[in-house]
């Protein structure tokens, strides 16, 4: 796993994500076109801020770190193009899971 370095760091329970390439052809072998792919819904973590802060101050660290691989939904995030590569900023709320 190769280490990559951003100029961002995400604030709060943010995180910053790079979407995986999906595979480029079906079960059955037959090859996807790019207007026919959909953007992927796996990435991996780039970069993380410190934890979400609660009500009363208190900071709660993030379950998931940098390098993790994770699913989110198909609208999560907001799209930003870093040092000319593209990345999702989310918070960690809209992981749905850590793939093992």
């Amino acid at each position: 796993m190769a280490k990559h370095e951003v100029s961002v760091r995400p604030l709060h329970d943010r995180l910053l994500v790079r979407r995986t390439a999906e595979e480029e052809k079906t079960a059955g072998g037959l090859f996807i076109p790019d207007t026919a792919k959909e953007k992927p819904q796996k990435g991996e973590i780039i970069a993380c801020g410190k934890g979400r802060v609660t009500e009363d101050g208190k900071v709660l660290p993030l379950e998931v770190k940098v390098g993790d691989r994770v699913l989110f939904g198909k609208y999560s995030g907001t799209e930003l193009k870093i040092d000319g590569q593209e990345y999702l900023m989310m918070r960690e709320e809209d992981i749905l899971g850590i793939v093992q």
